[in-house]
């Protein structure tokens, strides 16, 4: 839209219809107080000022336009039929202005002038916003780039924690062999195994990241019933952790189509960061509930720590770590990405809902195949 400001209402009008036989948009303003207000207000493209205006000539108000941010690209053209001189017409460029007509003036090259201003313009408009995509996208990759940095640091340190304590308790177990001492040698490989097992979980949370990386990660899709699938992940999660106590509620005797082994990954990972979390208890519960005839969710349930709304936004992101649990608590803070991708690939949903020190709630929801 072009803006028209001149105090003559005659020289606005017959500007105007100039203007609108070639299919311009045009608004007007009778002062230039008038004007600074709509250009505040609306988007213009152009702006064509008179010079002698009273209480606030065009030069003024070319500047106070100049002078604003938002506005200062906005090409000006002045028209005069009386401040003629090279003293004004040169005040007019150092005022702003981009043009500056005496009139009378030839409307087709006023005409010409004002499609190609409007056409640098717009170019300039849509050269800026090109250069904010791209600062934005190289603060980004910057941004992904640091946190992929500490995600290997992080990587390091977990891999490198476990095998200490495997190579400790090793030596220990050799020293109580030597001395004949069962029980102790019987407790330090018991250790020795479970620290196995985490190393066994890290380097497969790194083989799947890299293989999502290339797009690569598996899937063997099969139809099984859900009740026992979900008694089967209890068990193994059972066997690992005696000393937990797994509490169900709910019952889904219903058929999924999916990755039993991937979702079992999943269900483990929810239930392994549920005892991680939980301070002064032994007991985790996993609430299954048939929403829909089409559809189940699956909870598990801890009453641990719980967990910030700025969090929870971010938990299920690649190389997220909590700030206040990440130099307490073990992990490289990728299960639950991972859990992410294999329930998107299931067509499910997934989610949490906690609050600080009242624990927290996994959840995922699942399509069902069939009733059995």
């Amino acid at each position: 839209m072009i803006l028209i400001v001149d105090d003559k209402i005659e020289n606005i009008t017959a500007l105007k219809k100039i203007l609108e036989s070639h299919q311009f948009q045009v608004d007007s303003a009778l002062s230039g107080q008038e004007a600074l207000r709509k250009i505040l207000k609306q988007a213009y493209e152009l702006v064509i000022l008179d010079v002698q205006m009273p209480d606030m000539d065009g030069f003024e108000v070319a500047e106070a336009i100049s002078g604003v941010s938002k506005t200062s690209d906005i090409p000006i053209i002045f028209l005069s039929a009386v401040s003629t001189s090279k003293e004004f017409i040169t005040k007019g460029y150092d005022s702003g202005g981009h043009d500056y007509l005496i009139k009378p003036f030839d409307p087709d090259i006023l005409v010409l002038k004002i499609r190609t201003f409007i056409k640098l313009y717009r170019q300039a408009n849509e050269l800026s916003r090109i250069q904010q995509v791209l600062l934005e996208e190289i603060e980004q990759r910057k941004m992904a780039e640091s946190k992929k940095d500490e995600f290997i640091s992080i990587a390091s340190h977990e891999l490198k924690t476990p095998l200490t304590s495997v190579k400790g308790y090793m030596q220990l177990a050799e020293l109580s062999v030597q001395s004949d001492d069962k029980d102790n040698a019987l407790r330090f490989l018991s250790r020795t195994s479970n620290q196995i097992n985490k190393l066994d979980i890290l380097i497969g949370e790194l083989l799947d990241i890299s293989k999502m990386a290339s797009g690569k990660l598996d899937y063997n899709f099969t139809e099984f019933r859900f009740e026992p699938f979900l008694d089967n992940v209890i068990d193994i999660f059972q066997r690992s952790n005696p000393e937990w106590h797994i509490i169900r509620a709910g019952y889904a005797d219903v058929v999924i189509h999916g990755d039993s082994m991937r979702l079992e990954q999943v269900l483990l990972n929810y239930l392994s960061n549920a005892i991680k979390y939980s301070q002064g208890t032994d007991k985790v519960y996993i609430n299954v509930d048939p929403i829909s005839p089409r559809e189940i969710r699956v909870c598990v349930v801890d009453k641990g720590i719980g967990i910030s709304k700025e969090d929870q936004a971010k938990l299920f992101g690649k190389f997220y770590r909590v700030v206040q649990s990440s130099n307490k608590y073990q992990g490289l803070g990728m299960g639950l990405y991972i859990c992410s991708e294999i329930i998107t690939a299931h067509d499910g949903h997934y989610g949490v809902e906690s609050e600080p020190g009242q624990g927290s709630t996994f959840y995922f929801t699942l399509p069902v195949a069939q009733q059995p």
